[in-house]
């Protein structure tokens, strides 16, 4: 793969990952309440399922969710109601203190937080088309597939990583700022709403 070729997939990659969306604001909210070293855990059920994703691209998932409007809108909709049900919870959540939810280890257990991780990311089934659609524009189809497609994925990986621990940073050095129940009950209303719109607009999305 040319260096230029490359370079231009870090820029595409770089400004695509930074838009902040559901996987973006949940890394910030969870950094909010529980700190970076605890989203840590966020963020692998994020980058797990985004490897599942990437996956289920190259073997031809995306062409199919494309080709197939039942079985598009199946994920769409099972993506956009657990979205919304996760709005729903986070608005409804009562305000607790940074230090309070940190002690408060049974209702945020590691498995529960990469679950929700790992949930958000698989929601939007246009993702598998999104990748299907972007590697191409940057392998060469004289050279062998596999390199190039492991070059890309682990490019995309680490620079979507980032991000997330940028925002879940962001979140955790908002926290001392944010540490009253009036300013977090704002946190969870405006996260919450934030979900449920990403939810509301995913029922809106079509395969093309």
């Amino acid at each position: 793969m040319p260096l230029n070729t490359w370079l231009l997939f870090v820029t595409t990659v770089f400004f695509v990952s930074a838009t902040p969306g559901p996987n973006m604001l949940l890394a910030m909210t969870h950094g909010i309440h529980h700190g970076v070293r605890r989203t840590t855990v966020t963020c692998l059920g994020l980058m797990t399922a985004l490897g599942i994703v990437m996956l289920g691209s190259a073997a031809g998932l995306g062409a199919l969710l494309a080709a197939s409007e039942k079985l598009f809108s199946l994920v769409k909709y099972a993506g956009a109601a657990y979205l919304i049900w996760l709005g729903i919870k986070t608005w409804r959540a009562e305000p607790k203190q940074v230090q309070e939810v940190a002690d408060d280890n049974s209702a945020h257990t590691p498995w529960m937080m990469f679950r929700t991780g790992f949930l958000v990311a698989m929601s939007n089934p246009k993702a598998f088309i999104f990748f299907t659609a972007l590697f191409p524009q940057f392998m060469d189809a004289r050279l062998p597939q596999g390199p190039q497609l492991a070059i890309l994925a682990a490019t995309f990986y680490v620079i979507e990583a980032s991000w997330q621990f940028a925002y879940a940073s962001g979140g955790a050095r908002l926290a001392g700022w944010l540490n009253t129940a009036s300013r977090l009950k704002m946190v969870n209303k405006v996260s919450g709403g934030a979900f449920m719109g990403a939810g509301v607009l995913l029922t809106g999305v079509s395969r093309h």
